[in-house]
């Protein structure tokens, strides 16, 4: 199913990783990185989005 704000989320989509099928499906990368202990891009500046290192610890080492 396409997603009707789909080019609304990319406009606000974080990612750098180039061949994610859930770019601008904000509910498809949530749940795709929550049920890997991960938190997706946009929950991440830019720098340490950038490393891939996606997880919860990641999260709280930057916001720290």
């Amino acid at each position: 199913m396409e997603c009707p704000s789909r080019d609304e989320n990319l406009e606000f989509c974080k990612c750098t990783y180039e061949p994610c099928s859930r770019k601008g499906r904000c509910c498809e990368c949530i749940k795709y990185h929550v049920s890997k202990r991960e938190l997706p891009a946009c929950a991440f500046p830019l720098q340490a989005e950038r490393t891939y290192d996606r997880s919860f610890e990641k999260f709280i080492e930057v916001y720290r």
